[in-house]
């Protein structure tokens, strides 16, 4: 059955028609009404209590998703109905980002656990949150710290960044070079140094690198040496804030449309801008480490954090072409709670069967038009940009294609 999803207006969002949130809400009802002045930043599909769908279908008495699960756990399929004790494991969303979200990582199982008994209010549940980001535009990242050497190379060319850090730390980074194990702990050292930094302190250092870059920028010099074009955008939506230091320790990623990055538990990372579908398991935990307004847990996020230094290539995270569906582009992180699909249907392809599995899913359509019809539904459904099914275990549906383009869609799953 079809869905009406929750959209979340956080002030990091693409405002108006430029969101591509907004742009699917519109496709998906063209009765919505979008404001041009209104952040559009999430999209969220799926039961979670924070933004359960609506089911649109007036047939079925349940309002929500969330509660037709809980009346009908097994359309979850009975391995993921038993393994997530009834529950949805996943949350997928679609994101529109303008301003950079805040720098942070999230908890493992067992950390996550801790932190939810000890501190309620900022960690409300007590699940992992590993999570993948699929660029739907050019999609730009922090992600994960930089090849050691790039971070030497930041400490003396950026003498503000090497003021925060300090030199012992410093040269500890320094040599420790071939010898993985004493890296991360001179990493963890560096990190620390800087985040627990006082305030004073680091602003002060953070105006004299924004002075200077400027000043630079102005002169038309180059000022890649210093990240100065990410710095002076950072620092311009988040003046004063410890996270524009950030980009000298994590990797700047930008994703070309289909391409991934999978986050697992305590690697740090931030969205920096472009739009992007989303798929996590299904959790709230976060913990914070700059470019934000909010609680900044320095001592839980530095204790946490994956200090192993990686380049951006192995940030990337693959697809695989599906062996039986040549349509089929499966992204499968090591994490069990989702996996997600790319649906490309071409344009000569005009009946298509979205193939049915032993766990419920949610499709999005990206783009393309198709009547759908399926065993369970009682009429046949009209597929458009923005449009989005919930399709429950070993159901699947047929697609008759209307448009000339062929189409595009994601599902999320769980594959145990």
């Amino acid at each position: 059955f079809p869905l009406s999803c929750v959209v979340q207006n956080y002030a990091w969002g693409k405002v108006g028609l430029d969101s591509e949130v907004a742009k699917l809400v519109l496709g998906g009802d063209p009765q919505s009404v979008i404001e041009d002045s209104k952040p559009y930043a999430e999209l969220w599909m799926g039961a979670h209590p924070k933004g359960d769908a609506l089911i649109k279908d007036n047939r079925i008495s349940q309002r929500t998703l969330g509660q037709w699960i809980a009346d009908y756990p097994g359309c979850l399929g009975s391995k993921v109905k038993d393994t997530f004790q009834g529950q949805l494991p996943f949350l997928f969303k679609v994101l529109s980002v303008n301003t950079a979200l805040s720098i942070q990582a999230h908890p493992n199982r067992e950390l996550a656990a801790k932190l939810h008994a000890e501190f309620p209010e900022h960690y409300p549940d007590n699940n992992h949150k590993p999570e993948m980001a699929i660029a739907l535009t050019q999609f730009e990242g922090l992600c994960g710290f930089r090849p050691v050497e790039e971070i030497i190379t930041f400490l003396k060319v950026v003498p503000e960044f090497h003021a925060l850090v300090g030199n012992e730390a410093a040269d500890e980074l320094q040599s420790s070079v071939g010898n993985p194990g004493r890296t991360s702990l001179a990493l963890k050292k560096c990190f620390s140094r800087m985040m627990n930094c006082e305030k004073k302190v680091f602003v002060d250092q953070l105006n004299m690198l924004v002075k200077r870059v400027s000043e630079e920028a102005a002169a038309g010099k180059d000022t890649l040496g210093s990240n100065g074009e990410l710095l002076l955008r950072l620092h311009s939506q988040y003046p004063g804030d410890i996270g524009c230091f950030s980009i000298y320790f994590l990797n700047r990623i930008v994703l070309e449309p289909g391409e991934a990055m999978f986050l697992g538990a305590n690697e740090p990372h931030a969205y920096l801008s472009g739009d992007c579908i989303e798929c996590m398991a299904c959790s709230d935990n976060t913990v914070r480490a700059g470019l934000t307004p909010k609680y900044i847990d320095v001592n839980t996020l530095c204790e946490m954090l994956n200090y192993s230094p990686a380049p951006v290539s192995a940030k990337i995270f693959p697809s695989i072409q599906d062996p039986s569906d040549p349509c089929v582009y499966l992204y499968d992180p090591p994490v069990p709670d989702f996996t997600v699909m790319r649906i490309q249907i071409a344009p000569s392809v005009k009946q298509y069967t979205v193939s049915s599995l032993d766990c419920a899913g949610i499709l999005l359509v990206v783009q393309g038009e198709a009547s759908a019809s399926s065993a369970a539904a009682f009429a046949d459904i009209m597929l458009r940009r923005g449009s989005v099914l919930f399709i429950s275990a070993n159901e699947s549906v047929s697609l008759q294609v209307t448009s000339s383009t062929g189409m595009t869609m994601f599902r999320a799953c769980c594959l145990l």
